[in-house]
């Protein structure tokens, strides 16, 4: 059973989150604990590329279930947006 454009978007807030938390306060992310600068930065740039493919999801033909995330309209794209601009923003302070 294919996806929605709802259910990606949804699915890609995980990423979302974990680039707010960590451009925030990356001492209070569980996720990063113990690790380097170097490696939080590599974290942060896995999940803004993860959101940059997701927002490029479309379907090559008529028989390609994929759900058209690139043409929706869906609020949750600007979401995913604002936290590409974020991690991105938080590499270059970081790095």
């Amino acid at each position: 059973m294919a996806q929605t454009v709802s259910e990606v978007l949804t699915a890609a807030t995980d990423s979302v989150t974990l680039i707010n938390a960590i451009n925030a306060d990356a001492s209070a992310v569980d996720a990063v604990e113990g690790m380097s600068q170097d490696e939080i930065n590599e974290v942060v740039q896995r999940n803004v590329d993860h959101l940059e493919v997701i927002l490029e999801y479309a379907p090559v033909d008529s028989d390609d279930d994929t759900p058209n995330v690139k043409g929706s309209s869906s609020s949750k794209k600007t979401t995913c947006s604002t936290a590409i601009t974020t991690g991105k923003a938080y590499i270059t302070a970081n790095s």
